[in-house]
């Protein structure tokens, strides 16, 4: 993923408040000599303390041979996005057909080091820290690999732990262009209002905030 300086996050507080909320991606692993990779859709519980992402698969899952044979994983999340068609981000001194359509999205890639959980114990540990991310109200039955509901089914699955080794983040929401032209875009995002505006006007006037405007040099 090619990051500009202009679309990288201002610290690592604005990827990690982003993950925090979006707890669903691609989990990317090594397939057999010859093949594509293998992507996995889930979700997942990131703990920045820990440096880790916890989620759990059914044991039948071809992903788990891949991991056992190459740990290294790549979990991908990408949200917020929208398409910016042209004339919206012509400069002040172009007409407005001189544009150029472009993307607006963020996205955070991890890469991480892939432990898998079999003990019950561990298990169970595991799938009660997503439950709590997940149902912070509560709703379920503790998870106890002695015990109902969850207990028997625990053999059914398997436990994942992601440990995080790098992380990459892009917001790319304009920062190469003008104030001006920035403002004119999150102006042409309310009218719109269409699928992903609103999300995207948000993100690109916190960092106009933030990073004040950057007419295309990286920010500090």
């Amino acid at each position: 993923m090619l990051i500009h300086p202009w679309d990288a996050p201002t610290d690592d507080t604005e990827w990690q408040q982003w993950l925090a909320t979006h707890d669903f991606g691609q989990l990317a692993a090594n397939g057999p000599a010859g093949e594509p990779p293998m992507l996995q859709p889930l979700h997942f519980s990131y703990d920045p303390s820990r440096r880790e992402a916890v989620t759990h698969l059914a044991r039948p899952n071809p992903l788990w041979a891949a991991l056992e044979e190459r740990p290294t994983v790549l979990l991908s999340v990408v949200d917020d996005y929208t398409f910016i068609p042209g004339p919206w981000q012509a400069a002040e001194d172009q007409p407005p057909e001189h544009g150029v359509p472009t993307s607006f999205y963020a996205a955070v890639q991890l890469t991480c080091t892939a432990h898998v959980v079999d003990d019950p114990e561990a298990k169970a540990a595991l799938l009660q820290r997503q439950l709590g991310h997940f149902q912070p109200d509560g709703g379920s039955a503790p998870v106890a690999a002695d015990a109902p509901p969850y207990g028997r089914l625990l053999s059914g699955i398997r436990g994942l732990r992601l440990e995080v080794r790098e992380v990459r983040a892009k917001f790319k929401y304009g920062g190469k262009r003008s104030e001006a032209v920035q403002h004119r875009i999150s102006e042409r995002l309310t009218e719109r209002d269409g699928p992903g505006d609103a999300a995207a006007r948000t993100h690109q006037q916190r960092r106009l905030t933030a990073g004040g405007t950057t007419t295309g040099t990286p920010r500090s």
